[in-house]
């Protein structure tokens, strides 16, 4: 049972965490600040989107990550909110329109490079969000689900400037070159070995690899 509850991610700490959570607090605050003064294309419509709010954890808890880069948040929310009002314009079928919606965002977001799991929570808010959504049309994605993303990021620039991280993220280069026999060609067969997805970017796997490389050489020769 006590493994259930252990943390997820690698290397995080309770400094890290409780960074991420002020980061979050003043970054969906100002958010909110800032695009209460952007005009609304329907009376009625929210100043701020809950979509966001997962994206903020990724903006601040998890900047490394591939889904948390500015493009992803701007980009994968504006178009799926795009994909969301489509499928409720084109589909008759409400419980349809929101499965499609929300399939159909996680297929352009992956064709165009900008996969962010909250654009699929924007996709189903455009279906199911109600009257003023509807009434605003595509306008939505727009206006407040693209100004509250590029607010977004751009305050998640702010913040992680102002603590000494980089953001959008940049892999550090490996501190020497991969070990013999360990390229970056092997990385990407073992991923597709695998078969699965991984929230890393491979250049960030290929510093690591490197580093715990070198952990084990100076282990193995200080025996």
């Amino acid at each position: 049972m006590s493994a259930w509850f252990r943390p997820i991610l690698a290397g995080a700490q309770a400094r890290d965490r409780s960074i991420a959570a002020l980061g979050a607090v003043a970054g969906i605050a100002l958010t909110i600040v800032l695009c209460d003064h952007v005009p609304t294309l329907a009376a009625g419509l929210p100043v701020i989107v809950a979509p966001l709010g997962a994206s903020a954890v990724l903006v601040f808890a998890v900047p490394a990550s591939p889904l948390a880069q500015p493009w992803p948040v701007i980009g994968g929310n504006t178009i799926s909110a795009l994909v969301g009002m489509a499928a409720f314009r084109w589909v008759p079928d409400a419980t349809l329109a929101a499965g499609i919606g929300v399939g159909a965002a996680i297929a352009v977001m992956s064709l165009l490079r900008c996969l962010h799991p909250p654009g699929g929570a924007a996709a189903l808010t455009a279906v199911i969000g109600g009257p003023a959504i509807h009434a605003a049309g595509f306008g939505f994605a727009f206006v407040p689900v693209a100004i509250n993303s590029v607010a977004l990021v751009a305050l998640g620039w702010l913040f992680h400037r102002a603590i000494g991280r980089s953001y959008p993220h940049r892999a550090v280069p490996p501190p020497a070159p991969l070990p013999p026999g360990l390229h970056l060609a092997d990385i990407d067969a073992a991923l597709a070995e695998m078969g699965e997805g991984f929230d890393i970017a491979r250049e960030d796997l290929d510093a690591l690899l490197t580093r715990a490389e070198q952990h084990a050489r100076r282990r193995g020769g200080a025996r």
